[in-house]
């Protein structure tokens, strides 16, 4: 185990060092002197979740954009395009300003991985789920010189 091994040599030296300056270890002190956790924390109070920020940037409502994701992950670890679109409109997303790829390829194979995305304050907020993608990844990149956000084939949300 790494951090057992850290620990060992970080005391060996310790010790290695008390021994090199000849004099007494300092005695432990033994006055009422407070420490952090002599006095009992307030009851931490949950986060609240993340919500969208209508004004705010692409960056700002990544947080939001994730927890919407993690959400369908969390429901459905196969769940399709659609689910992530979905639940990005339920969240307050416009449909209009999303992008989807395909669950399946041209031969009818579950694809490696499915992008999403939301053009959102002059920038797109872009997801990347499935097999190949290893988890749930996401960034906040700038629109292309189409107008979208995806490279390539996209699906027609029309649901």
């Amino acid at each position: 185990m790494v951090g057992a091994g850290v620990v060992g040599v970080v005391l060996l030296l310790t010790i290695s060092l008390t021994a090199c300056t000849g004099g007494p270890a300092e005695p432990a002190s033994s006055g009422t002197a407070s420490s952090g956790s002599a006095t009992p924390e307030a009851s931490a109070t949950p986060e609240p979740d993340p919500t969208l920020l209508p004004t705010g940037t692409a960056a700002d409502n990544l947080v939001y954009f994730n927890f919407l994701a993690a959400a369908v992950t969390k429901a459905n670890p196969a769940a399709d395009g659609r689910a992530y679109i979905d639940a990005l409109v339920a969240g307050g997303f416009d449909r209009a300003a999303m992008e989807v790829t395909f669950d399946r390829t041209q031969a009818d194979l579950a694809a490696d991985a499915v992008q999403f995305s939301v053009r959102f304050a002059g920038e797109c907020l872009i997801g990347q789920i499935g097999p190949a993608s290893d988890g749930f990844h996401s960034v906040v990149a700038p629109i292309l010189s189409t107008g979208l956000c995806l490279v390539g084939g996209t699906r027609q949300i029309d649901w």
